[in-house]
């Protein structure tokens, strides 16, 4: 066996104690959980935001919500605990993807492992901010938009990555239609199960919107060759309440990502793990 069979056949094993774990699979659908308390907190602070409100309406601005709390550096580090799980889980996901062509193995692997990144940077959030930081999500962005932007092709590595997040928001709205992201979780018989599928729709809408706008701010900045265009979630929902009829815009986003919030809450019951 060469050393890069080998190699894989590790990863695999690893992959495969993993996702048997007991433990890890109990932890990953607390990630879920975990998960809607960001999404509903967001939400919150989005809907405030369309009304005229201050607060930053992304994953940094509910952790430093979660700050003020009591105890919320111990909320912060079980929150960082449970989204590490979940990153790990779609980790072991991607390393096991078998089914279909090399195209489409690769496809699902690509998709989990990008899950894994998204659970792992918000994670990474949650302890920074457990541990007394203040990160500032539209300063980051602007800052990696900067630095990407003065290196040769940067502009079209930025507009690559902002592409990426549009398609990755379309295929939200489009599982949101389609209601295809049913097969991740157990449907449930009765209304349980038609409370379920319509929290998804809503959600996977808002959300998928959301990254939307982010994508096209990072494709302006791109094009413009302009850092300061670029932004995260909060910077999107203050480019979103510009627009004609913008608040009503944002508010029905913050009430969808509310949606997916209570969303996730049903898919830490219902998931096939």
């Amino acid at each position: 066996m060469t050393t890069g069979a080998g190699s894989r056949a590790a990863a695999k094993h690893a992959a495969r104690e993993a996702r048997s774990s007991t433990a890890l699979r109990a932890l990953a659908r607390g990630g879920y959980a975990a998960n809607g308390v960001v999404h509903l907190i967001i939400g919150a602070i989005v809907i405030a935001v369309s009304r005229g409100a201050g607060g930053e309406s992304d994953q940094a601005g509910a952790f430093k919500a979660i700050a003020t709390i009591p105890l919320g550096f111990a909320a912060l580090w079980l929150l960082a605990v449970l989204l590490a799980a979940l990153g790990l889980w779609h980790l072991a996901n991607g390393v096991l993807a078998s089914r279909g062509s090399d195209v489409k193995k690769w496809a699902v692997r690509i998709g989990e492992w990008g899950q894994t990144l998204v659970f792992l940077a918000i994670a990474a959030i949650a302890v920074a901010v457990a541990l007394g930081a203040r990160p500032d999500a539209e300063e980051s962005a602007q800052a990696a938009s900067r630095g990407i932007l003065v290196i040769p092709g940067g502009p079209w590595l930025l507009g690559l990555v902002g592409a990426g997040l549009a398609v990755g928001g379309v295929s939200f709205i489009v599982m949101g239609v389609r209601r295809s992201f049913r097969t991740k979780v157990e449907i449930p018989p009765g209304p349980m199960g038609g409370a379920v599928t319509v929290l998804g729709m809503i959600g996977f809408l808002a959300k998928g919107f959301a990254l939307l706008a982010v994508g096209i701010l990072l494709i302006v900045a791109a094009v413009r060759v302009e850092p300061e265009a670029a932004g995260g979630l909060d910077g999107a929902v203050r480019a979103l309440l510009e627009m004609m009829a913008g608040p009503l815009l944002v508010f029905a986003i913050g009430v969808g990502l509310l949606a997916y919030g209570v969303f996730c809450f049903l898919r830490a019951r219902y998931a096939r793990l």
